[in-house]
């Protein structure tokens, strides 16, 4: 296994603080307690990224999209739309805006883009435990489904935000249902582009 270090990372680390830093300044701000746990929760998710880099030594671009889907998600949150910005019965942030009618929305682009990410990851974790591995219709296969059991348990966590905190903006059922339709999506074009970068090398 190749062991990750901080070389060429410092510039990640402080982008990755100073977004949590502003994001829990304005939650304070604000009084949107809701995401003092999601920044609990990120902060246990960027140490799980760092042992897994020490173990395996990740590629700095998956690095630094799993750090901005993080920025995507604190500002999905915590930015407030302007006036008029079309965000259906939700309320007026980042997250609930309808970039292309309510059947596409920013969430919908960050759950995509974020469990995309975490397929990547997922398949450069099989491959450290086996070295020899070539993107198959198999191997893929395998990560999309861990990415997108992943995904699942993002939900799982979402609900359960939604038991202990009684004010939430995470959304019903449509919106679990379209979150998983998201993140499947995401997640197969991730091993659709894993299997055509392989082929041009």
């Amino acid at each position: 296994m190749r062991e990750g270090t901080l070389d060429g990372l410092k510039p990640l680390i402080l982008f990755t603080a100073a977004y949590l830093v502003a994001a829990a300044v304005w939650i304070v701000h604000v009084g949107n307690y809701e995401f003092l746990a999601y920044i609990l929760i990120l902060l246990v998710l960027a140490g799980v990224v760092w042992w897994v880099h020490r173990r395996i030594g990740l590629p700095h671009g998956l690095l630094w999209c799993l750090s901005a889907w993080g920025a995507l998600h604190m500002a999905g949150g915590l930015v407030l739309l302007p006036p008029g910005w079309p965000v259906g019965d939700g309320t007026s942030v980042l997250y609930n805006w309808h970039i292309a009618g309510p059947g596409f929305k920013y969430d919908q682009v960050v759950h995509a883009f974020g469990f995309g990410t975490t397929t990547w990851l997922c398949w450069r974790g099989l491959r450290s435990l086996s070295p020899g591995v070539s993107p198959t219709l198999g191997a893929l296969t395998l990560c999309v489904a861990a990415g997108m059991g992943f995904g699942a348990l993002n939900e799982v966590i979402e609900f359960t935000i939604t038991l202990l905190v009684p004010e939430t903006n995470v959304g019903g059922y449509v919106n679990t249902a379209m979150d998983l339709v998201y993140n499947t999506l995401g997640s197969v074009i991730a091993a659709v582009l894993i299997r055509l970068g392989s082929s041009t090398r």
